[in-house]
């Protein structure tokens, strides 16, 4: 419904704006209980949060959609509903998200041969998401959707116990 209402030309913007206020309702026990709590009608709670989005420059149309939901007695379900309208975005543009763990940042010269390698693997279109994690001993993790590619020097060092102990 969200998608619909903003439009697939507005969609990755408004995407923003929602993934901004389920970070603001995750960390703001005040801004949570404005939208799901009952101390406020629709309407006042409508003209409220109007003027949180102006000045969060948040667009209209995503204003208006989390006034619906909180109107529903939905508000609650904002991050789960935000996920699921990231996830059939990515899905209409056939992207994919991959999340890389490494122990140091990665240099800009391998992230295009990174890049061009998991699309081969998952004919998708990939947007990385760097996560540096110093007790990971070498190589990398890549999380895409539910599937883990382990190239760490910890994993392979598994693989080959386990090999080992096969015989």
């Amino acid at each position: 419904m969200f998608l619909n209402a903003v439009g697939i030309e507005k969609a990755a913007e408004a995407l923003k704006e929602l993934s901004i206020l389920k970070a603001l309702m995750e960390r703001s026990t005040e801004f949570r209980g404005f939208l799901v709590g009952p101390m406020f009608s629709d309407e006042e709670r409508g003209r409220a949060f109007e003027e949180i989005g102006r000045s969060l420059n948040i667009s209209a149309e995503t204003v208006k959609f989390v006034n619906y939901l909180s109107s529903k007695g939905a508000a609650g379900a904002l991050g789960e509903v935000t996920d699921k309208a990231v996830a059939l975005y990515a899905d209409m543009k056939n992207l994919a998200k991959a999340t890389v763990i490494t122990p140091v940042a990665i240099g800009t010269e391998y992230e295009g041969r990174l890049k061009e390698s998991l699309k081969r693997l998952v004919n998708r279109d990939i947007e990385l998401e760097y996560v540096t994690d110093p007790s990971l001993l070498g190589g990398m993790l890549v999380k895409v959707g539910s599937t883990m590619y382990d190239g760490s020097v910890s994993g392979q060092l598994r693989l080959m116990k386990d090999e080992l102990i096969k015989g």
